[in-house]
Parts: C-alpha cells; sequence; structure tokens
C-alpha cells in the first residue's frame, strides 16, 4: 500500500488542532486518522520529513489550516455579501481559538535574525481573506477603489479577528460595528492606515507575550 502523502496527512490534521493545537503532536497523530489507521502515530523522524524540522512543521500546519479558512468563507451557498462571508471566517476561528495566539506569534516571529516581527505574514493572510470575502460577493470595484477597499476590508477583519482573542462572545458584533462605518473608510485612506498601524502593533504585541522568539 502507498504511503500517504504530506497533503492528504495535513487535512487529516486539521480537526486533531482544536484538541492539541498548531503543533508537531497534531502532524504525528494524523496517521490514526487514515482510512486504515496505522498501529501507532507517526515518529518525530517522520513527521520533520514530512512537513519540516522543528517550527516548520507547525508553521505548515498553520498555513494549512489558514487555507481552509479561505474556503469556510464561500459557506453553504453559491455566493455571499462581504459581510456573510467575513462572519464566515470569524466562525472557523472559534474551534481552535485558544490556540491562535501561539500560531500568529509563530507566524510573525521570523526564521532568524532580523526584523524580530515578521509582519508580512500579518498582511498576507488579512489580504487573502479581504480579496476572497469581495471575489463571492461579486465586487465590482476597479482600479484606486479596488485596493482602497480591500486595505480597508483588511483593516476591518484583523481588528474584529484581534479583538476575538480577547472577546470571543463580542466578536461578531464587533466586526459589524466595524462594517457599518465601511462607507466611510472605504474613501479614507488615513483611516486605512490607522488600521494597519493596529494590526502591526498588535501583532507585535502577540509575538512578545509568546516565548517563541
Amino acid at each position: 500500500m502507498a504511503a500517504p502523502s504530506s497533503a492528504r496527512l495535513l487535512k487529516l490534521a486539521l480537526p486533531l488542532i482544536s484538541e492539541h493545537g498548531f503543533t508537531r503532536v497534531a502532524l504525528s497523530r494524523s496517521v490514526l486518522h487514515l482510512p486504515t489507521p496505522h498501529p501507532e502515530p507517526l515518529s518525530d523522524a517522520a513527521v520533520s520529513a514530512l512537513f519540516g524540522h522543528g517550527n516548520v512543521a507547525r508553521k505548515t500546519l498553520f498555513n494549512a489550516w489558514l487555507e481552509g479558512g479561505i474556503e469556510s468563507m464561500q459557506g453553504s451557498t453559491t455566493s455571499a455579501s462581504v459581510k456573510e462571508a467575513l462572519h464566515a471566517r470569524l466562525a472557523y476561528n472559534e474551534p481552535v481559538l485558544e490556540h491562535l495566539p501561539e500560531a500568529f506569534a509563530l507566524l510573525a516571529a521570523p526564521e532568524s535574525g532580523l526584523p524580530p516581527i515578521d509582519s508580512v505574514p500579518a498582511l498576507k493572510h488579512a489580504a487573502r481573506v479581504a480579496d476572497q470575502a469581495c471575489y463571492i460577493s461579486g465586487d465590482p470595484s476597479n482600479r484606486l477603489n479596488w485596493y482602497t477597499k480591500r486595505a480597508a476590508l483588511m483593516g476591518i477583519y484583523s481588528a474584529a479577528e484581534l479583538h476575538q482573542l480577547n472577546s470571543p462572545k463580542t466578536a461578531h458584533s464587533f466586526l459589524d460595528t466595524l462594517l457599518s462605518t465601511s462607507a466611510t473608510i472605504d474613501s479614507s485612506v488615513e483611516e486605512v492606515k490607522l488600521f494597519s498601524s493596529y494590526i502591526l502593533r498588535s501583532w507585535a504585541g502577540i509575538v512578545r507575550s509568546r516565548d517563541i522568539l
């Protein structure tokens, strides 16, 4: 019988995150959920061979989970509004919420050296969510408005997600509040800059609060 692919094992590891976090343990136990389960979890050497050494494997798992989050925004319908898509993405976080601060800190920590905090993953994550929300809603924005609107949605979603880490029960209402001002934010570059600054400061705080670096 052919050995299972790393992609298949990553998919099997995703439901294990709620219990084991974004860890090598979750990856090692993925083989226990094959149609014909392995008798024991993968060895640490096997996890490294399939997914990378040390924290690289954990980042691989987190990135696979983030990809699943993009898919979750579509929901069960062929189209959705921007608001529905962003709420669906927040809901996707809920089963693993306790593990997200450490995972975000891990993603923002550089492989080595400087800078002490890598802002690129945070911005890429927010940009993908914003792009997907606009795509599935059939957003017609173009040219400058295209960039401004997506930048605004990046800020709105990221602010709601960061709020969710501290106050899960009010995250959806907080998102609604931010979206209710979107008409103003849409045309205000200064508001977009304010959101971006908030996002980066918040991610920096998450990294400093975790024993990642």
